[in-house]
């Protein structure tokens, strides 16, 4: 009785999340309302059909469902910016890891989309601390995606087939939502993922300027392929270092319609991949960055966005020296747009992207640039500004009622909307907890009763 109990609650559960469910007509009303970029007292939040219909101090229409959230506090689903979410199980069991690709055939196309787990036990974790969205990148060494660096001891050269070994770039991000469900792909090919400064530089040989000419001659030969495509076609063009899928991904990237994700820690690496952003015409933006507080102002001035973990302030390296807890404080003082991480890579501690703004909130940060860090700036930066990420009219029903303030550690997801459908409060883990928590018939394999 007991193991039915707990599919049959399941089951329940999952009805919740239902697309008839979530066409109901819902209000939720009275709680403080953070839009994403201001702040609503007494709010109501409406939403319908899988987005918000409106956000203000109106009155809830007739015949809606009431959600009271006096005393509450209403938000946007937090984004999870270089996530693995999805992508990875385990990182030291290699058949759960789709974030990480060895084919020297394969790397600017390599696509983490096609990789995607919906029923990945990660995913409902990150749920329950208000993540309903997130930008899956792939891994490369010393990158996040996946969360843990790897050796690539690897020099650069004419590997298998004639082609670079290893490549300069990860591959492709992809956006992903975390409603329960068997498709969480919102789009694919994103961004692209390359890593700069020690990483990057070990891919090539081991010197930083080795990389920045490898890395202006292949997007010469991008564009020399794009202009010659039937002679590639015909043999008639020279041998070049990637393959024809490698070409065709770094397309967008050398024309500047796709943006290039840049690994990169140390000041000196950050001025250095801003100019070659200048020189090569690529829209860039900065991962890590933990040094960039020493070059704010030349980030802010390029238009450039970072993506950041505030809580990055050892020296783990020499390309961190400077790292400091008020990074993120001095970058949106310039006026960069920032967007927080959650740590190590962001899959099994993703939930805890809020606690990380709020910790950059307690070393300066203002509060309202914390939220929006989490919220509406990732989704400005991967081009999907008033799509998700802010509660607005049009926007996706990602939806979260919190019961105290969400950058406290202590306050709880009590709902959870994503597309306007709510999600089951429970993970795995919870699961297993009242499985086994009271015994009974089913609680134990049968092997255990003998």
């Amino acid at each position: 009785m007991r193991l039915k109990s707990l599919i049959l609650g399941a089951a329940c559960m999952a009805a919740l999340s239902t697309p008839a469910f979530a066409q109901s007509l819902t209000a939720i009303t009275g709680g403080r309302v953070l839009t994403g970029t201001s702040v609503i007292e007494n709010g109501t939040v409406v939403i319908q059909n899988g987005r918000v219909v409106s956000v203000g101090t109106g009155v809830a229409p007739s015949g809606a469902r009431i959600i009271d959230a006096r005393g509450k506090v209403v938000s946007p689903g937090f984004v999870a910016v270089d996530s693995g979410l999805g992508g990875i199980e385990v990182s030291s069991v290699g058949g759960s890891d789709d974030l990480r690709n060895g084919a020297n055939s394969i790397s600017a196309s390599f696509d983490v989309s096609y990789g995607l787990d919906p029923w990945s036990f990660t995913l409902p974790v990150a749920r329950l601390g208000g993540i309903t969205r997130a930008i899956v990148v792939p891994n490369h060494a010393g990158g996040g995606g996946g969360g843990h660096a790897h050796d690539d001891s690897d020099f650069a050269g004419v590997g298998h087939g004639g082609f670079q070994s290893p490549g300069l770039f990860a591959g492709q991000a992809a956006i992903i939502h975390l409603a329960q469900g068997n498709d969480i792909l919102v789009r694919a090919r994103v961004a692209m993922v390359a890593p700069f400064g020690e990483a990057g530089a070990g891919i090539v040989g081991g010197a930083r300027g080795a990389q920045f000419t490898q890395f202006k001659e292949t997007l010469a030969e991008v564009r020399l392929y794009a202009r010659n495509k039937g002679a590639y076609d015909r043999a008639g063009l020279r041998d070049l270092s990637l393959s024809r899928a490698d070409l065709e991904a770094l397309i967008p990237v050398a024309n500047g319609s796709m943006p290039l994700i840049v690994t990169v820690r140390r000041a000196a690496d950050i001025q250095q991949v801003l100019r070659l952003a200048r020189e090569e015409g690529v829209r860039i933006i900065l991962d890590g960055a933990e040094e960039g507080w020493l070059v704010a102002d030349q980030i802010a001035a390029a238009n450039v966005p970072v993506l950041l973990n505030p809580l990055a302030n050892l020296p783990g390296s020499l390309e961190t020296r400077a790292a400091r807890l008020q990074n993120a404080t001095v970058l949106d003082a310039a006026g960069v747009v920032i967007a927080i991480k959650g740590n190590e890579g962001s899959v099994h501690r993703a939930r805890e992207t809020r606690y990380n703004a709020g910790n950059a909130v307690s070393h300066g940060l203002p509060y309202d640039a914390a939220i929006e860090a989490i919220t509406v700036n990732p989704a400005r930066i991967f081009g999907m500004a008033g799509q998700f990420g802010e509660l607005r009219a049009g926007a996706a029903a990602d939806v979260v009622i919190w019961s105290g303030d969400p950058l406290e550690p202590l306050s709880n997801a009590e709902t959870i909307f994503i597309g306007g459908a709510e999600q089951a409060p429970t993970s795995r883990q919870f699961l297993l907890r009242d499985r086994y928590r009271d015994g009974g018939e089913g609680a134990m394999p049968p092997a255990y009763t003998r």
